[in-house]
């Protein structure tokens, strides 16, 4: 194939959004010449320009938004037109296909215009349901910003020749809201590669001393219920008595120091551990010792439609899971996860605790995660699904 893509991602540096290093390394496997256009990361992907593994990565500098809405107006205004820039770059180089587009926000794919017009196709990868993502982060304003965001998204899906959706119920939004036909919508669910992402041995001293592990792996924003994680683990300590487990939060995002000062309120900072980002293989070692994991999300428009990629993760491993009860938590996790009624702290911390004392439980709810990823949720599975969306759109 000599077909050229050049993928659009405005959320995360490249290679640390996993999702998109996945699809740009099996396109590039797969014979296609891919270029990424992304911000630059903080402490890695720092390069303005490198190529690994035959994918080409170029990088524009990039403040992430804080304060409310008007901080999102600023990222993106600068998102955008650093990426119309090093688009039309890349296009001066030679001609461009596909231009494989992921959100949020909606508006990347108004920057492939001018490509579009020298007749490119344009795919949407369709990460988030960002009216619903603004319903869940601000309160205030709350209406316009859904109106606006519906907007963008509309002129998304209008203007896209292909989606490719994480789940069947943003499939069906495709279709439904998006109103775009059935054979252009293709599921390409984000999923582990277990090639890669295998379970460990143990490591006891990430148990700093106490005779359970328990951990969170993921972004920590305001809609990502860490906060409710946090309670849970308050509740399990100071009222059940459980004073036996300690907990690893692993990852970041713009709710980081808030969550920091919050476990020192609630008198859990002996016993709660945040690291910060860190690598795949400390995130192993440490799911491999978790005898239990935790999926916080509170139900909210967003979250109740969304496929959290540590679900899928948490089950790779073979670990347990306890979560709120969501619609597509319950799709992806079946019997892995051990469901609490939306936003209930209490039954969360209750759940955690009978977890704890049941081994079996938690072993035969490893197993069947780590089963039910090996035959159906795997990124082997979401690859060539994948392609075969490629293959129809370049045809």
């Amino acid at each position: 194939m000599s077909e050229r893509v050049l993928i659009l991602v405005e959320n995360l540096s490249v290679p640390l959004d996993r999702r998109v290093w996945q699809e740009s390394h099996a396109l590039a496997e797969a014979g296609y010449e891919v270029v990424v256009i992304c911000p630059m990361g903080r402490e890695q992907d720092t390069e303005a320009e490198v190529t690994i593994d035959g994918v080409r990565i170029l990088r524009y500098p990039l403040q992430a938004a804080t304060g409310g809405p008007a901080g999102y107006v600023r990222e993106y205004g600068q998102a955008l037109w650093h990426t119309l820039r090093l688009s039309l770059h890349v296009r001066r180089e030679g001609p461009v296909d596909v231009v494989h587009a992921c959100n949020p926000p909606d508006l990347l794919l108004l920057v492939s215009l001018p490509l579009k017009l020298r007749g490119a196709h344009l795919l949407f990868d369709h990460h988030d349901l960002v009216p619903e993502l603004f319903l869940s982060r601000f309160r205030g304003s709350r209406k316009l910003l859904y109106r606006l965001a519906g907007l963008a998204e509309r002129l998304t899906f209008a203007l896209a020749d292909a989606t490719i959706s994480t789940n069947e119920t943003y499939r069906r939004v495709a279709i439904e809201r998006g109103r775009m036909r059935a054979d252009q919508v293709t599921v390409v669910r984000s999923a582990p590669d277990l090639d890669r992402f295998v379970p460990r041995e143990p490591d006891p001293r990430l148990r700093r001393g106490r005779a359970h592990l328990a951990a969170y792996l993921g972004v920590m924003g305001p809609q990502d219920g860490v906060d409710y994680a946090l309670r849970a683990l308050a509740h399990l300590r100071h009222e059940i008595g459980r004073d036996d487990l300690h907990t690893i939060f692993m990852g970041t995002g713009d709710a980081f120091d808030d969550m920091v000062a919050l476990s020192e309120r609630l008198g859990l900072s002996d016993c709660v551990e945040f690291t910060g980002r860190v690598p795949d293989d400390f995130v192993q070692q440490c799911l491999s010792t978790a005898d239990v994991c935790l999926s916080p999300d509170p139900k909210n428009p967003l979250n109740d439609a969304s496929t959290m990629n540590k679900v899928v993760e948490y089950m790779a491993m073979g670990r347990p899971l306890v979560s709120f009860e969501l619609t597509e938590a319950r799709v992806s996790a079946g019997e892995a996860a051990a469901y609490v009624p939306a936003n209930d702290e209490r039954a969360f911390a209750a759940a955690l605790d009978e977890l704890l004392r049941d081994p079996d439980s938690r072993a035969r709810m490893g197993e069947v995660g780590r089963r039910r990823v090996q035959t159906q949720l795997s990124w082997a599975v979401s690859r060539q699904n994948l392609l075969d969306a490629y293959r129809r759109l370049c045809d």
